[in-house]
């Protein structure tokens, strides 16, 4: 553990900031273009309940970010990041929604959903360069996860509960 502390304390003392923030952005949009492409072909599939949980539990194994010093986010932060989060949320849970097809339930393809990540992309961007300026990267990396973590996880609940109703509502015996 002290010497991944020291790789990092490494990499934050060694690297200016302006490329930390230009190379996690680069990432950021190859990450939302990956994620852009794997929910195109998720819609291709069945949905079910494991496919709506797992993403919000892979995604919780990045909390261990938190253990370093360069990543933690006082309270303050930590709420107005989760409630970011949940106001986007809101957005996704607006506009995910299932349609039926040979007995399964499918995730209905949003032509929102492409604007909607656009403008996370656009907000994230423009959010990072202003808040670079007075807050520490690894701060802010770990303001970002919060964010993230606090969209997807009322989203997935959300889709996990119109999932159900409608499953219950259909009759329909899903796997």
């Amino acid at each position: 553990m002290s010497q991944l502390q020291e790789l990092i304390d490494t990499v934050f003392t060694k690297i200016p900031s302006v490329y930390l923030i230009i190379g996690s952005t680069v990432v950021f949009f190859f990450m939302g273009v990956l994620g852009f492409i794997v929910r195109s072909k998720a819609a291709e599939r069945p949905i079910s309940p494991i496919r709506i949980v797992l993403p919000p539990l892979f995604m919780s194994s990045g909390m261990l970010m938190f253990l370093f010093t360069q990543f933690q986010v006082p309270w303050g932060q930590v709420i107005e990041a989760a409630a970011v989060g949940l106001l986007f949320s809101t957005i996704l849970i607006a506009t995910t929604n299932f349609e039926k097809k040979n007995g399964q339930l499918f995730v209905k393809r949003s032509k929102a959903f492409i604007v909607i990540l656009a403008g996370l992309l656009i907000f994230r961007l423009v959010a990072k360069l202003i808040l670079s300026s007075s807050i520490d990267v690894g701060e802010l990396a770990g303001m970002f996860f919060i964010l993230a973590f606090a969209m997807i996880v009322p989203w997935r609940i959300g889709m996990l509960i119109k999932y159900n109703n409608l499953k219950k509502r259909e009759r329909l015996m899903v796997k």
